[in-house]
């Protein structure tokens, strides 16, 4: 057990949590938890790049301004949502009610998807659908995107959750 991570009970406070990311295959996803939340993180394709652009007209707010700064940093506020476009840091819980949303990350027709689906979650309570960059599609019931939480790169390999480099929490 390394002395550097915080205490179980730190985290559940609201600790930041290091993540390393080194090795991470594109397409794959972790799950840490940070503030008793389930924290994704994405190492985003460069097709699941790519097809944040041919979703930018399909989702409600495709530059997270409607959500406030605690929902989507200012530094998260673009097409990618992140600092870095290949790696997707989103808090897990629907804006709707709560649930945790599943990953579906192939494309095509599936159950409960449309037919063009390019990928990305579905909250499986009541159908709310997000892009790989956490961005709810329009007419959903979820009112808001995913929640990016504060983050920062502590190197190329390491990302510290629930910090920024403003020293923001």
């Amino acid at each position: 057990m390394s002395t550097f991570q915080p205490s179980e009970r730190a985290k559940a406070a609201g600790a930041p949590v290091e993540v390393d990311v080194a090795g991470m295959q594109p397409g794959e996803m972790k799950t840490v938890e940070w503030r008793g939340k389930p924290v994704w993180i994405l190492k985003r394709s460069p097709e699941m790049v790519a097809s944040l652009k041919n979703t930018e007209g399909d989702v409600a707010d495709p530059k997270s301004e409607r959500a406030p700064e605690e929902l989507t940093p200012e530094y998260a506020r673009n097409q990618a949502r992140s600092i870095k476009p290949d790696l997707l840091v989103a808090v897990g819980i629907c804006s709707h009610l709560g649930c945790s949303p599943s990953s579906r990350f192939a494309t095509g027709p599936q159950p409960n998807l449309p037919d063009d689906w390019a990928g990305g979650f579905i909250c499986p309570c009541h159908g709310s659908t997000f892009d790989f960059a956490g961005r709810v599609f329009k007419n959903k019931p979820a009112p808001d995107n995913l929640q990016v939480p504060r983050h920062m790169y502590l190197g190329d390999n390491r990302l510290l959750i629930g910090k920024d480099e403003k020293g923001e929490a």
